[in-house]
């Protein structure tokens, strides 16, 4: 038999191979897209705490009181598949959300700010990570929800990295902590410290995490703060790119490195996730010809959706005894980066544009 023809005799079996792989994956997509909707509507209801994190704080006390990855191990294969693709979806999909010309405009006056904040929270990461005694992964997770967008930032690391549930779900309750710490204590420090709408807007656009906790914390402060903090905080999107590629690169390597191979080093094209190209490519469209506010708002809408049914797949099959073992520790940690970030934002506001 030829190659051509063998290649064609091989395509039937491949396509079995994967509609038998969708089938078995279906109950755990379904069960996931059931703690997703429930998720969705305690999230339309306390806006502060957000779907996704209701999402997998949700497939956690499942996983915990129903044991359904234990009763079925099956379902396991449907909760990876979620986690995995509508994570990547959800990621392009987050890119109807910029404006390249309005991040350049915002980003111009609020630039040393953000690259001050990134800078301090991966060089808080190197330097105390270790020393606090955080898992790699964990670390990472942490420091990118941190110095980011919460858990965006951390749902595009995630299909590159490939950590463990319960690390995703470590990850983004520590950050969920520290939103709510801001949401609450943000407002009050502004007004004690005299800062302006503007200053605060960066402020919260900065230092707060996930887009629900930024407007909260923003909208108790003013309105021109609200508009504000929310260019900058989709602006600061925009370093996912980078940090997703270097991740990559750092993934690869340590691949390499466990696999004790010797094979040549990846192009840079290999290295760029197909979601990513994806994330730019929208981002760009919706640049050059901005979408309509009504499909704007139902790209949103489904990026979130996306996002929660995948974190709640990761709910759904953390081990909770996994989260045990890890303790306190990177509570720490996550709140000597939150630290780290606000003092830095604060300061270089008071350095440049002032406070006031």
């Amino acid at each position: 038999m030829s190659t051509t023809a063998s290649t064609i005799a091989t395509r039937p079996a491949a396509s079995r191979q994967r509609s038998i792989r969708l089938r078995r994956a279906l109950p755990g997509a379904l069960l996931a897209l059931a703690v997703a909707a429930v998720a969705t509507v305690v999230g339309r209801l306390v806006p502060v705490l957000g779907a996704p994190v209701a999402g997998v704080l949700l497939g956690v006390i499942v996983a915990a009181v129903a044991r359904p990855a234990h009763r079925r191990p099956a379902l396991t294969v449907g909760f990876s598949l979620t986690g995995g693709l509508a994570l990547q979806v959800a990621v392009v999909l987050l890119g109807t959300q910029l404006s390249l010309a309005k991040a350049w405009e915002v980003g111009q006056s609020a630039l040393p700010v953000m690259a001050g904040t990134l800078i301090a929270c991966f060089l808080a990461v190197k330097l105390l990570g270790r020393r606090i005694g955080v898992d790699g992964d964990l670390r990472t997770l942490i420091g990118v929800g941190t110095a980011i967008c919460g858990a965006s930032a951390i749902a595009a690391v995630t299909p590159v990295l490939k950590p463990k549930p319960a690390t995703i779900a470590y990850a983004l309750s520590t950050i969920f902590f520290f939103n709510i710490a801001a949401v609450l204590v943000f407002p009050v420090l502004g007004h004690m410290i005299g800062m302006g709408q503007h200053a605060f807007g960066v402020f919260a656009g900065t230092a707060v995490n996930d887009t629900s906790s930024v407007v909260a914390a923003a909208a108790a402060y003013g309105t021109d703060a609200t508009q504000t903090a929310v260019v900058v905080k989709l602006t600061r999107a925009l370093m996912i790119i980078p940090v997703v590629l270097v991740v990559a690169a750092l993934a690869a390597r340590r691949q390499r490195a466990e696999g004790g191979t010797t094979q040549t080093r990846p192009g840079i094209l290999r290295l760029v996730p197909w979601f990513l190209v994806g994330f730019v490519a929208m981002a760009t469209l919706n640049s050059v010809a901005p979408l309509p506010l009504g499909v704007h708002n139902v790209l949103s809408t489904a990026s979130l959706f996306l996002i929660t049914w995948a974190l709640a797949a990761i709910g759904l099959s953390t081990d909770l005894r996994a989260l045990r073992r890890t303790g306190w520790t990177p509570l720490l940690f996550g709140a000597s980066l939150w630290i780290v970030v606000s003092a830095t934002s604060l300061g270089i506001q008071a350095l440049t544009t002032g406070l006031g």
